[in-house]
């Protein structure tokens, strides 16, 4: 089925009519997209769809670097928080070294891995649902202690966070990493969150230990998230009828970290990124381009709505809209019997005034900053602008020249993950030019 996109084309004309002459782009102003091409010279890769065994790629979850250029592939089996994680390491030339990774419920075997990341001296961290913690691994692959995670249980814990493992990052000095906050409340009781934290975490002793360096702008929410439930204990009830969500096209809190260590990130609509340090968390600069949001209109949300549904149907992960759920079974709890039925009803939030600027946002190993802007497709990727860490506007890839690098390197090296026609993973290394890395 084709995408409708003349609605969505239609009302960006529309904002963009009603933007004050002054704030237009013209042929001479800096909101003008300065064309780059992706000559990026490929040196290897990896992944075939016969082969030895490290070189079939199931469900590639992450791909990252360490410092000597080694490319370190998390392969996947199984659905989310599957056990079945293997950690696949290769020289700077695509080599292969060893691979680590059991499933079990021992000293450094994956129970439900979630979460990875490498830093720059080869250690591997596997954040474990099922451990909960961390798994250490040192450069060759063997285990080396689990740091434990006990935020988010305690009786006295009034902010409840969800993160992902894209939003892991690896502190340059070692030691530690950074995470970011969805701001996502669970209600039961809790405190309602006002902001959206980044969050160091430092790895050294025997239980991970967090600060919140900078408090992230969140946008206001409505309170309560409309969740009707039915048959489900009354503790469960109130926690999900209490869900603070956020609204359709939502401003994320995009996070990357500069080589010197400080934190570069945005957290509004607008096309504004701030530099800020990573001991203070105080904002040193704002840089950024004269791209401004639009503003969300009935039209718009008609064609956001068409293109969730066309995904959906597609198969394609997209945010949930309204829907019901009924006919769950509870698991025994102190509250339910086994076996009594739980039905939800979930409204579709509500919109975001504006359509945020920025989708995604990325920090090089030499300091350049790529971002992915909001394109025609809400559910896809649109041009990717590059800028230093001073401010100075590089370039734009079109959309469809080339796809963000699913890790980037020292030297410029950028990792892709990509998919044949059979859906076989490959992880393809590339070389950015110099002006680019």
């Amino acid at each position: 089925m084709k995408r409708r996109r003349l609605p969505l084309l239609a009302a960006f004309a529309l904002a963009l009519a009603a933007i004050p002459a002054c704030l237009a782009p013209t042929d001479s102003d800096p909101a003008t997209d300065r064309p780059l091409d992706p000559d990026f010279e490929e040196l290897y890769r990896v992944g075939v769809m016969e082969g030895e065994s490290w070189e079939m790629l199931g469900r590639v979850a992450r791909v990252a670097f360490d410092q000597r250029g080694r490319l370190y592939v998390f392969d996947t089996t199984g659905g989310f928080l599957s056990s079945g994680l293997r950690v696949l390491v290769f020289d700077d030339s695509g080599g292969f070294l060893h691979e680590f990774g059991e499933s079990g419920e021992g000293p450094g075997e994956f129970n439900r891995p979630s979460q990875t990341l490498v830093m720059r001296d080869g250690t591997v961290v596997v954040g474990d649902v099922g451990a909960r913690g961390y798994h250490i691994f040192d450069p060759e692959g063997n285990f080396v202690r689990t740091v434990l995670n006990d935020s988010g249980g305690t009786e006295g814990n009034t902010r409840t966070t969800t993160v992902s493992s894209t939003d892991l990052l690896p502190d340059p000095a070692g030691g530690a990493f950074w995470s970011v906050a969805t701001g996502i409340s669970m209600g039961g009781g809790r405190e309602t969150p006002t902001s959206r934290p980044i969050t160091r975490n430092l790895l050294g002793g025997e239980v991970l230990a967090t600060e919140d360096v900078v408090e992230g702008w969140m946008p206001p929410r409505e309170s309560g998230s409309g969740v009707s439930v039915s048959g489900a204990p009354a503790d469960l009830a109130a926690m999900l009828s209490g869900m603070s969500r956020p609204a359709n096209l939502e401003p994320r809190l995009l996070m990357g970290v500069l080589p010197d260590g400080n934190l570069i990130y945005s957290d509004s609509s607008a096309y504004v990124l701030k530099v800020a340090s990573a001991e203070t968390g105080e904002v040193l600069r704002r840089i950024g381009r004269p791209i401004h949001p639009l503003p969300v209109t009935e039209a718009v949300e008609e064609e956001y709505g068409a293109q969730r549904a066309e995904r959906r149907a597609g198969g394609t992960g997209v945010p949930s809209g309204g829907m019901v759920v009924a006919g769950m079974s509870a698991s025994s709890g102190a509250n339910a019997p086994p076996g009594q039925q739980m039905s939800f009803a979930i409204p579709d939030p509500p919109f975001y005034p504006e359509i945020p600027v920025l989708r995604e946002l990325f920090a090089t190993w030499d300091g350049r900053i790529w971002t992915i802007r909001q394109g025609d497709d809400f559910f896809g990727d649109g041009p990717i602008d590059v800028l230093t860490a001073e401010g100075d506007y590089i370039g734009t890839y079109p959309v469809g020249e080339t796809p963000m690098p699913d890790a980037f390197g020292p030297g410029g090296l950028a990792a892709f993950i990509e998919l044949d026609e059979y859906d076989v993973a490959s992880v393809v290394v590339r070389r950015l030019p110099e002006s680019v890395r």
